[in-house]
């Protein structure tokens, strides 16, 4: 018999969309990265009525030392599949959790060892799923969960118990050999989630920077899905008649299932600010790469930058999309940049769909240096994010605060985007951090809209000359790289005040709408408060740096965490912040949405960032709406909202003022009574 419960359940799934629109199968929501959903149950008008759901912690905190998780970054975005979450943790342990109650369903421990720093931080973006469809219905591994190792294994596991496949590699494993001696075991790592499609499993990897010109190959790597087997592998790198290393593929990559394609966003040669070994325009480093999965065999490559000196790498997961282009419906992949671009190429021929201009750039680089003459520029869609810096943006909280900001600028050169590294120090503007980051890049594929978190701030980049690399002492805050090999090292940090803020003006984070097809910016948000990271939780509205990612629902909403302790809501169509969830500590993370039961939940990860200097947990955090007579307390609103804390405490403090005002009055007037 059917109760009128299960019917009213089914309608409300059917209401909020089924089979992939009810969840999240892939790192990007779908396997061209467009991290989109059609759930829409959660909207403008009742975002504010979202509860708490669950907050599930990995026990990192109580079970590993201090000093390992300073070493962290929590950036997994959790998929929905086998009716579970699952995700990694920094140290790469899976974990399935109940989608309602987030209680622990199956957790796999690959022990790797934590008794170093790895180049990246413990990391681990996400796992992959994938169902082999010719395999029986109850067989064990039919459905799999894939992950890449921060000590380079590839692992698949049965996606329904956690058990390692033992038909996969050495019992479920594939030990992957780097081709070289690493300087120390966190030089090479894999830290976002491989992609598959057509029974083939790719690889990409992360690699320390600025070590040495004769770093390791960025060699992207394909296995059988189903073995484990070898399939294919492929160097970006052009390495004719150069010395360089890397040109690796460090962020998520794309897969078009139905063209056969795995699209790769390549990073730049080693090392990173100085490249005389390597002349040229160094061919399908920082390139969008197109191959046959099948095969391996080069479909298209299109070069973003050219002889990239700037740390300019594509860190954006490709997104693989359909759009009106004024001329008609084009399958498309968009890139964007670290430097604010957006580059909208032709799937098939990877040709751009608008013109693209190389323009000349500034030139006289560093001894020993050949530039391009001219980088590639998009003329279509609008830059995300301001690409030049003067002393008019310069940050001066107070009168005379802005002094020390002044000089450095001053003393650096600054000719605009791509001005080459110097010994005197350059400028960089965007920071290599971006513009847009690992998170990339989110479209709407109803109202054909990109959506994207950007960064503005800037970087001093300062070449070394090898004869006072040996005893250089770098100030704190600067990151030193020997680049050994070159006849310069380096040294780079955000340009910052002695009060210890970014010496560009804010908003230091910003939420950009983009209709591709107009070419136009439709807004920009600021994203992100100091609350969580000034002395007294001051809660200044300048945004902060954004490295992670946006979701975007049909209910017409975009959802994204944050330097600060919050998963944020915003209304797609005006870009107004609606809604602040708080969370135990920073969620720089890709959130994501998925339909349990009849009900929308949101969830991202929150363990904090410690590059980006915040808190450190271990939290999966989901929300949902409050169900008929649950809705939160007027108290933990107002300590959920930004700078809640702050005034609670201010309050805490007058209350506390004026019993001590009024106890004293009480005093005085017993003392007149007693005389």
């Amino acid at each position: 018999m059917i109760h009128l419960r299960h019917l009213a359940g089914l309608f409300a799934v059917l209401m909020l969309g089924l089979g992939p629109a009810s969840g999240w199968e892939f790192w990007g929501g779908d396997a061209g990265g467009q991290k989109y959903s059609a759930l829409k149950e959660i909207t403008p008008d009742n975002v504010g009525n979202l509860v708490r759901a669950f907050e599930y912690h990995t026990g990192d905190l109580v079970t590993r030392p201090s000093e390992v998780m300073k070493r962290t970054k929590f950036e997994a975005t959790p998929l929905f599949v086998e009716d579970s979450l699952i995700f990694c943790s920094p140290f790469n342990e899976v974990i399935a959790l109940d989608p309602g109650t987030g209680a622990e369903k199956w957790r796999y421990d690959p022990k790797i060892s934590t008794d170093y720093r790895p180049a990246n931080r413990f990391v681990c973006r996400g796992v992959t799923y994938w169902v082999d469809d010719q395999a029986p219905a109850d067989a064990a591994c039919r459905a799999r969960i894939f992950m890449g190792t921060n000590d380079v294994r590839l692992i698949a596991l049965d996606a329904k118990s956690g058990i390692p496949c033992a038909g996969f590699g050495n019992n479920g494993e594939v030990r992957i050999d780097v081709g070289m001696k690493l300087e120390w075991p966190g030089e090479f790592q894999i830290t976002s989630p491989p992609a598959v499609g057509r029974g083939v499993v790719v690889v990409g990897s992360a690699i320390g920077d600025n070590r040495r010109v004769n770093a390791p190959a960025g060699t992207v790597r394909a296995f059988d899905a189903r073995s484990g087997q070898p399939r294919w592998s492929f160097e970006p790198l052009n390495r004719d008649g150069i010395e360089a290393g890397h040109a690796n593929v460090w962020a998520p990559m794309s897969v078009d299932e139905a063209r056969g394609l795995v699209v790769l966003p390549t990073s730049s040669p080693s090392p990173d600010f100085w490249g005389g070994r390597r002349p040229g325009n160094n061919e399908h480093a920082n390139s969008v790469v197109a191959l046959r999965i099948e095969t391996g065999e080069l479909a298209w490559s299109f070069q973003i930058v050219h002889h990239d000196l700037w740390d300019y790498d594509l860190p954006a997961q490709p997104t693989l999309a359909r759009i009106d282009t004024g001329a008609g419906q084009r399958d498309v992949v968009i890139q964007p940049t670290k430097h604010g671009f957006v580059f909208v190429l032709d799937r098939d021929s990877g040709k751009p769909v608008w013109p693209v201009e190389e323009r000349n750039v500034p030139q006289n680089a560093a001894e020993g240096e050949k530039l391009s003459p001219t980088q590639p520029f998009p003329t279509h869609v609008p830059a995300l994010t301001q690409q030049t810096i003067s002393a008019d943006d310069i940050f001066s909280l107070i009168p005379g605060m802005g002094s020390a900001c002044k000089q450095q600028f001053a003393a650096a050169r600054n000719e605009g985007l791509f001005t080459p590294p110097s010994t005197q120090g350059t400028l960089e503007f965007p920071f290599t951090g971006g513009g847009v980051n690992w998170g990339s890049a989110a479209f709407d594929p109803v109202n054909q809209i990109l959506y994207a978190n950007t960064s503005r701030v800037a970087h001093l980049i300062k070449l070394i000359p090898r004869a006072d690399a040996a005893g250089f002492n770098p100030p704190p805050g600067h990151d030193f790289g020997q680049q050994q090999g070159a006849p310069f090292a380096m040294s780079r940090s955000v340009v910052m005040s002695p009060m210890g803020l970014i010496c560009v003006k804010p908003p230091w984070g910003e939420m950009v709408a983009v209709d591709l097809k107009a070419g136009k910016i439709l807004w920009r948000s600021t994203v992100g408060t100091t609350e969580d990271l000034a002395p007294l939780d001051l809660p200044f509205a300048w945004g902060m740096p954004l490295v992670s990612g946006v979701a975007i629902t049909a209910g017409g909403l975009v959802f994204t965490g944050a330097m600060d302790a919050y998963l944020r809501a915003f209304d797609a169509h005006s870009g107004r912040e609606l809604w602040q969830g708080r969370l135990p500590v920073p969620g720089v993370a890709n959130p994501m949405t998925y339909v349990w039961k009849g009900e929308q939940y949101v969830a991202i990860g929150a363990g904090g960032h410690s590059e980006g200097g915040t808190s450190i947990g271990d939290s999966v955090v989901a929300f949902r709406l409050a169900r008929e007579g649950e809705s939160p307390s007027l108290l933990s609103r107002t300590l959920d909202r930004p700078g809640g804390r702050f005034w609670a405490a201010v309050a805490v403090l007058v209350l506390v003022v004026i019993a001590l005002v009024i106890a004293g009055f009480r005093r005085r007037v017993s003392r007149r009574r007693t005389v």
